[in-house]
């Protein structure tokens, strides 16, 4: 083989490498919640300030597709910065993927609720048949080949996204139409005194 032969076959065999390394990751920290090992370390956070944090990280992509990222709204929870960066990049990151260019991805928290403040991602794209909606956060799960537009790599991001909720006593919710889809997760406002984990 020529030197240009080697040299994409090695860059092939790193991209795979880099995919192996994020699922070992993310199967090392659901294996954490399972075994009720993740722990949120709660601080004072606005979520749409968060929201703007992970808009600056995917903007350079947005633009790339051609697709604008709006926000709105404020609420302030008790909750691990990390974690729920990581959950909101999850649900951003899948929607990028599968919005049309020339749309607009909207990020809403409402504070409206005494005990909870909700944070919603809605893209515009083909609707989630029914039937694939409530085992959408399941792990590994894919609608078909064609559609696999859930999670990132293996299907482990929603699963990840509804883990972190549950260890801060929330839940991640979704629903679809012809005209968007809609992710949700839901906080509390405060801290739990015993850290709620998934099963």
């Amino acid at each position: 083989r020529s030197p240009d032969e080697y040299r994409d076959v090695l860059a092939s065999n790193i991209e795979e490498f880099e995919r192996l390394s994020r699922m070992i990751s993310d199967m090392l920290f659901l294996a954490k919640s399972d075994n009720q090992l993740l722990i949120p370390h709660p601080e004072q956070l606005d979520l749409i300030d968060e929201v703007k944090g992970v808009f600056e990280f995917y903007e350079a992509l947005a633009e790339e597709k051609s697709v604008a990222l709006s926000c709105s709204g404020t609420g302030v929870v008790s909750g691990d910065r990390l974690m729920l960066r990581r959950a909101i990049s999850n649900l951003l990151s899948n929607a990028l993927r599968y919005t049309p260019a020339g749309e607009r991805i909207v990020v809403r928290v409402d504070n409206s609720t005494d005990s909870v403040v909700k944070l919603s991602v809605a893209n515009p794209g083909k609707a989630i048949p029914a039937e694939h909606l409530p085992r959408l956060f399941d792990r590994f799960y894919r609608v078909d080949g064609s559609r696999q537009r859930f999670t990132e790599g293996v299907g482990l991001g929603l699963a990840i996204t509804r883990s972190i909720m549950r260890a801060h006593g929330g839940e991640a919710s979704v629903r679809s139409d012809p005209m968007s889809t809609v992710f949700e997760l839901t906080i509390p406002r405060q801290p739990l005194e015993t850290p709620i984990h998934a099963h």
